[in-house]
């Protein structure tokens, strides 16, 4: 560094120092992003699976669905296991024309406690889901607790995933539900496992509307 360098760096405050350093930083992130963007040049459909023991899985997929509805795309959702009580997404959802939503579960499995009952609700929505899988004209596909029903084999995860891989080119689909098997999370784009940290249920706070209903 020539001398006149070392005077003009000796006259700049400690705050215009720190300030020169962020912006150094913040133009070599902005370089690296933009590198990053530009590699991601591929433009089709995605399979997104949210899975884990915490919070926010259903309601992750139903944010989705109000991005697509901003975006005028046709939407598809199939619950397999809510359906014993009303939500208010289904609430809301049912509102828009663009969305066709079946809520084709009836509770939990430890609320129906009756296997062959769950098989046959889980059979219905699955060949449901199909359908929209198969419909080039819906963009987004929500399998709403899907994972719960294959866990238990409700529904033949190999022909989950055929349906996933054969789907539409640029159609969307979006798996969620605890205990997610590691083949669908293997031919997925996007995997979220949502963990516990603290949860109101724990201190003996029932679910809330506008918050878990």
């Amino acid at each position: 560094m020539s001398d006149k360098h070392l005077s003009e760096s000796s006259e700049l405050t400690d705050e215009q120092q720190r300030e020169a350093r962020y912006l150094a930083r913040m133009k070599r992130k902005k370089e690296i992003i933009d590198q990053s963007i530009a590699r991601a040049d591929q433009d089709r459909g995605v399979c997104l699976v949210h899975t884990g023991n915490g919070k926010g899985k259903s309601s992750s997929a139903f944010g989705m669905v109000a991005r697509a509805l901003g975006h005028d795309m046709q939407v598809g959702v199939v619950q397999f296991i809510k359906g014993a009580f009303s939500t208010g997404e289904e609430a809301f959802f049912r509102r828009f024309p663009e969305v066709q939503y079946y809520v084709m579960g009836e509770g939990f499995t430890w609320e129906t406690q009756d296997k062959e009952r769950d098989i046959a609700a889980a059979t219905k929505a699955w060949k449901q889901s199909e359908e929209l899988l198969n419909d080039e004209n819906i963009a987004l596909v929500v399998l709403d607790e899907l994972n719960i029903a294959l866990k238990y084999k409700y529904v033949d995860l190999q022909a989950v995933i055929k349906a996933v891989e054969s789907r539409p080119v640029n159609q969307h689909v979006v798996i969620t539900g605890r205990g997610a098997p590691q083949e669908l999370i293997d031919i997925a784009d996007t995997v979220t496992e949502m963990q516990v940290v603290k949860h109101a249920y724990q201190a003996g706070i029932k679910a809330q509307k506008g918050v878990e209903l």
